[in-house]
């Protein structure tokens, strides 16, 4: 790798540390065009690889049968072990479900995800056409303050053919198909390969939203001694089978309440305060699979709103979780790590829409899931600085930035001179990483997000390398 981007290519080098591929040099063209992907974010690969020779490489690399996101993604997988070892307290398991589309003339060689309407006929009727494209189930972890520590587990797939739900259904009732046979399959396997990364169950949450309200999900975590957290939606047989657990909650007093600021349909923020239900409830499976699977203690949160808001929809959650609630806190708390899913959608974003993933223009299956297996750390990196910058406001800059960007940092974006003090904290270089990618830092505003920051690191890498080079060619 040339050295005169040591600087930069540092992170990499940590995060690649524990990858291990069949040939050497694979780990080190792996190394360089992540280098190149990270400068160039949200640029074609041919423009990101700079000239021909890089770019043939990449193409190589990218469609070699010895590489798989498996191994390109071994060495971040170790990483985030290490700084899950390096916290303490809960580590929450974030799972989502995305879809990256690709517009292809022969969708065949990548593959499909749906059926979706498209030119009409001469009756008028629309024509059905193949959507191209491949889906990612990933899951992320974070500590309970929203750092993001990496990714655990990642499962990429495509779709052969499609039947509509309600003609299925009249075939055979979905809740009698083994767990096996269904893509739900993934939340299964995406929380073993978890457990078994982290190697201390007991500190896992694993959390979902309602296409994750499966019963097998709930007895495999048991089975592995670890913890879920799920939004649910199916109403099962709860006691002895005459009644189900929305009728057992029903019965239950409100034991507390919470204030919490919700975003409005014009995007305010206002107050609003939902009743505190909560209760441990005998759950029994599905009927058609009471033979394989048993009765499971769980407890049901129910968080309501009463009333009818004018400005939105009134907030109803029901969570569903094997850990213990004995308090009104203990149900505020859950409510809290729940909220917290919405930031693996955030890493999607950015995967989208900052490492414009769906914009590449390979032709394989394969090669785009080792494309988009590589933004998956390009992405995680941007989020995690987004959130230190919030969670670790007074640690070093050095725990993010190296010696030499903060320095361009100092000359590119100059301390104001009526600001707090010159202390070298990772807020103030973070901030001016920001203020590179149009962040304005005016006292009202927010902490910076993830588009400015990733506008931001893409110019200080330019600058990065032009620093180098000076350096290389005239010295200090």
């Amino acid at each position: 790798m040339d050295r005169t981007t040591s600087d930069i290519t540092s992170w990499i080098d940590r995060e690649l540390a524990g990858s291990k591929f069949s040939d050497e040099r694979l780990g080190k063209r792996l190394g360089k065009l992540l280098v190149q992907l990270d400068a160039g974010m949200g640029e074609p690969l041919p423009l990101a690889c700079r000239d021909w020779a890089n770019t043939k490489a990449a193409y190589r690399f990218l469609s070699n049968d010895n590489v798989s996101e498996r191994e390109i993604l071994a060495g971040h997988f170790v990483s985030t072990r290490e700084r899950i070892g390096a916290t303490e307290g809960p580590i929450l398991v974030l799972q989502d479900t995305t879809e990256f589309v690709f517009k292809r003339v022969r969708p065949e060689e990548i593959g499909a995800i749906t059926y979706a309407p498209g030119r009409r006929d001469g009756d008028r009727r629309p024509k059905l056409r193949t959507v191209c494209g491949l889906l990612m189930h990933s899951s992320l972890a974070i500590t309970p303050e929203g750092l993001p520590l990496g990714l655990t587990a990642v499962k990429f797939w495509t779709r052969s053919k499609f039947k509509g739900t309600t003609a299925l259904k009249r075939q055979i009732n979905p809740t009698r198909v083994p767990i096996e046979e269904k893509e739900s399959i993934r939340w299964l396997d995406n929380m073993s390969q978890s457990t078994a990364l982290i190697g201390e169950p007991k500190r896992c949450v694993h959390i979902g939203d309602r296409e994750n309200d499966i019963y097998e999900f709930f007895c495999r975590v048991a089975a592995e001694g670890t913890n879920f957290l799920v939004r649910t939606c199916v109403d099962r047989l709860a006691g002895d089978g005459s009644h189900t657990i929305n009728a057992e909650m029903a019965e239950v007093a409100v034991q507390g309440l919470h204030r919490i600021m919700v975003p409005t349909t014009g995007g305010e923020l206002e107050e609003a305060q939902v009743e505190l239900r909560y209760k441990a409830i005998h759950v029994l499976p599905p009927i058609g699979k009471q033979k394989r699977y048993p009765a499971l203690t769980l407890t049901v949160i129910h968080a309501r709103e009463p009333g009818k808001p004018t400005s939105r929809q009134p907030l109803d959650w029901r969570l569903i979780t094997n850990l213990r609630i004995d308090t009104p806190d203990d149900a505020v708390e859950k409510l809290g790590w729940y909220a917290l899913r919405w930031k693996i959608e955030v890493f999607h974003k950015i995967l989208k829409s900052g490492c414009r993933a769906e914009d590449a223009k390979l032709r394989t299956a394969d090669r785009l899931v080792n494309l988009i297996a590589m933004f998956c750390l390009l992405s995680w990196r941007i989020f995690w600085m987004t959130m230190m910058n919030r969670v670790a406001p007074n640690a070093p800059p050095t725990l993010v930035l190296t010696d030499n960007e903060c320095k361009i940092l100092d000359r590119v974006v100059p301390d104001a001179i009526n600001g707090t003090g010159h202390d070298p904290t990772l807020t103030k270089y973070l901030t001016k990483v920001a203020k590179l990618g149009g962040y304005l830092a005016r006292s009202h505003d927010p902490p910076p997000g993830n588009i400015v920051m990733w506008r931001g690191w893409r110019r200080l890498l330019d600058m990065s390398v032009g620093y180098n080079l000076a350096i290389k060619d005239v010295g200090n």
